[in-house]
């Protein structure tokens, strides 16, 4: 048993989802702490029948805690996580800060659980569109060797937090009655819309959430032969994330073959019957923890290549889910042992 947990960013989107995950999933501990900034700090919440009062995010919050999962942004994340591996503390990070960082893992559980072995105090969780995808990608790497990968992303507003769920509903409001709305979380109308960017321009004119999927990927597989051509994508969706995946493999796979490896999967379930309508989407695959797969078939324009449909909720598996199944592996049997480096 974890003695001693906490959330640091725990009225955030995110937060919140990863506080009603401990509470369904019975997560073992003896004391909870509940942290956020000078805003929330005082403030009460319920959890478990019991009322918590929000401490502030600070260093000596950390001491006396065994497990920090962090749901916050980067420069929050930058800031908190050496106070709290100081302190003797491991911490789940949600954030990109720590993600390619050579000494922290960037782990799955269902795809790469044992990397939770090396960590020197802090593991990090991947970006939303990289886990989902990584997942669905796993029993066929295991199969037959994955070689590359096309993805394009069809991602929801709420991977904008808050105001891209507000500039969704209010941006189609207005639409709808010939106003102008004053877009907060994006540089173009999302209503009735399509933004084919995703975060910064980087290098060869991708985004940074493209190179993310492209580097997360390799560090998760261990394995930097494995050729990643992303393009992400928003959509006016407002949640779960739907992404088109074509791998080219070193032995072909069929669809048969692939339908069974997803179905025998840890976190994967599969939705698909074409002729019955019947498929993965977001309104359809919300408010669930599984990574669901549709539309398996041959890549006809290669010889050694699968195409399918995927879809996941991205505020949880793709961000609070893995960090709480993270945080399980770490009082597990298998890898309570595990400490720091201090």
């Amino acid at each position: 048993m974890a003695k001693r947990i906490a959330i640091a960013g725990a009225t955030g989107a995110v937060g919140t989802l990863v506080r009603q995950m401990l509470e369904d999933r019975n997560f073992p501990y003896e004391t909870i702490t509940f942290l956020a900034s000078k805003r929330s700090a005082g403030s009460t919440i319920e959890f478990k029948g019991e009322t918590h009062t929000i401490k502030l995010l600070e260093p000596d919050a950390f001491n006396d805690i065994d497990i920090v999962i962090g749901s916050t942004p980067d420069d929050v994340a930058a800031m908190f996580v050496p106070w709290a591996v100081e302190r003797g503390c491991i911490v789940v990070d949600e954030s990109g800060y720590h993600r390619m960082l050579d000494h922290v893992p960037l782990v799955v559980p269902e795809v790469n659980a044992d990397a939770i072995a090396d960590h020197k105090g802090i593991i990090a969780s991947p970006n939303c569109s990289t886990t989902q995808m990584v997942v669905a990608m796993k029993p066929i790497h295991d199969a037959a060797k994955i070689k590359r990968v096309i993805v394009s992303t069809y991602q929801a507003t709420s991977g904008a937090g808050v105001k891209g769920q507000q500039d969704l509903t209010d941006g189609s409001r207005a639409f709808l009655e010939e106003k102008e709305h004053d877009y907060q979380a994006f540089s173009h109308p999302i209503a009735f819309n399509v933004i084919p960017q995703i975060g910064s321009h980087k290098a060869d004119g991708y985004t940074s959430e493209e190179l993310k999927m492209v580097y997360e990927t390799r560090k998760i597989f261990g394995d930097d032969s494995i050729q990643v051509c992303p393009t992400c994508v928003r959509v006016p969706v407002s949640n779960c994330h739907s992404e088109t995946i074509l791998l080219e493999t070193e032995r072909p796979v069929s669809p048969e073959e692939a339908r069974k490896l997803f179905e025998d999967a840890e976190g994967i379930t599969v939705v698909d019957d074409l002729d019955g309508g019947i498929y993965p989407m977001p309104n359809n695959s919300d408010d669930l923890d599984d990574v669901f797969v549709g539309r398996i078939r041959k890549d006809i324009s290669c010889e050694n290549g699968l195409t399918f449909w995927c879809v996941s909720d991205n505020l949880r598996k793709g961000a609070a889910t893995n960090a709480v199944q993270i945080a399980e592996l770490l009082v597990s049997d298998k890898y309570s042992a595990c400490g720091t480096s201090n």
